[in-house]
């Protein structure tokens, strides 16, 4: 099988492309300019890597070209800085999907799975868990353009006959998620651990969320990639809420020791809970959940001493 990933050189795209290269796939890797490989490629991995503008049609078309499925993980914002800049996050991430979808009908691209968020795109929660028939009333601009992107999604697919898939994704944490581009709570909690330096809450620690290992989310996305049924959008979470104040006690059971904690105020855009159901994804995809929260934790943790230590 072709593949193409979009963001194939981040944190999940990357750990996407070596499953699928251990399973014998041709990967095509797109990335920014300038985002170096995040490793050595062995001769007999049948990879190729391309630096381009997700926003340049020029660019999309030879990435698309021949492929028989197309992961989408870009996005240039976070939740957290979205609404500063809503302008910016729909040309960049909203147009720019739009681009890559004609490109994928132009290419006769038959297939595309997006990751899109199971954190923002329902907002405050009305029940719990929430299920993909929760209303969707995002309170960030990150939530409204993943929602925006999967509608679009549903509507190349009446149109063209392309077959989308949108996995929201809770909170996925594992290796290679990066600290310095605040991509998850966990990887922060993780290296000031390690530090010894005082961990920040924001608020009481109450805030709750479904986190979910990093090997889980890419099972989801390879049987995405397979999926034959009829339905379109699937919750992929633990199904386990765990507040950030737990989320400390389970990282200093894994230490051993205490961790300092320091509280700072709350966030406007952070919804108080957030734990969702993925009984469709079992039951339509095959799929659930397999590592638990505190061996997550400390495979992360191992990673992230290794690739310190290789560090110069």
């Amino acid at each position: 099988m072709n593949c193409t990933i979009f963001g194939g050189g981040g944190f999940i795209g990357s750990a996407l492309a070596d499953r699928l290269l251990a399973e014998g796939h041709a990967v095509r890797i797109f990335e920014r300019p300038r985002v170096p490989q995040y490793r050595s490629f062995l001769p007999h991995e049948n990879v190729e890597w391309i630096s381009g503008d997700f926003s340049n049609a020029h660019d999309l078309k030879k990435s698309v070209d021949a492929a028989d499925v197309v992961f989408h993980l870009v996005s240039t914002s976070l939740p957290k800085n979205s609404n500063e800049d809503p302008v910016y996050d729909v040309q960049s991430n909203v147009v720019a999907s739009l681009q890559l979808l004609r490109c994928m009908v132009d290419h006769k691209v038959p297939r595309v799975v997006f990751i899109s968020s199971g954190g923002t795109v329902y907002g405050n929660p009305q029940y719990l868990p929430i299920d993909e028939k929760h209303p969707t009333n995002p309170i960030v601009s990150y939530g409204i353009t993943k929602l925006a992107i999967e509608k679009y999604l549903q509507l190349y697919e009446r149109l063209y006959g392309l077959t989308a898939i949108s996995l929201r994704v809770s909170n996925p944490f594992g290796e290679r998620q990066r600290i310095e581009t605040a991509q998850g709570v966990v990887a922060a909690f993780l290296h000031r651990a390690i530090d010894q330096t005082p961990i920040e809450i924001w608020g009481d620690g109450s805030v709750t969320r479904d986190y979910l290992y990093l090997s889980d989310v890419i099972d989801a996305l390879v049987k995405a990639a397979a999926y034959q049924g009829q339905e379109r959008v699937f919750n992929i979470s633990s199904g386990v809420g765990t507040s950030l104040a737990s989320l400390i006690e389970v990282l200093e059971s894994v230490f051993g020791s205490p961790i300092e904690r320091t509280f700072l105020p709350g966030r406007e855009f952070d919804v108080p809970v957030s734990i969702l159901s993925s009984e469709l994804a079992r039951r339509e995809l095959g799929w659930s959940p397999k590592v638990e929260l505190r061996d997550g934790l400390v495979r992360t943790m191992a990673w992230i001493k290794k690739s310190r230590a290789q560090t110069p």
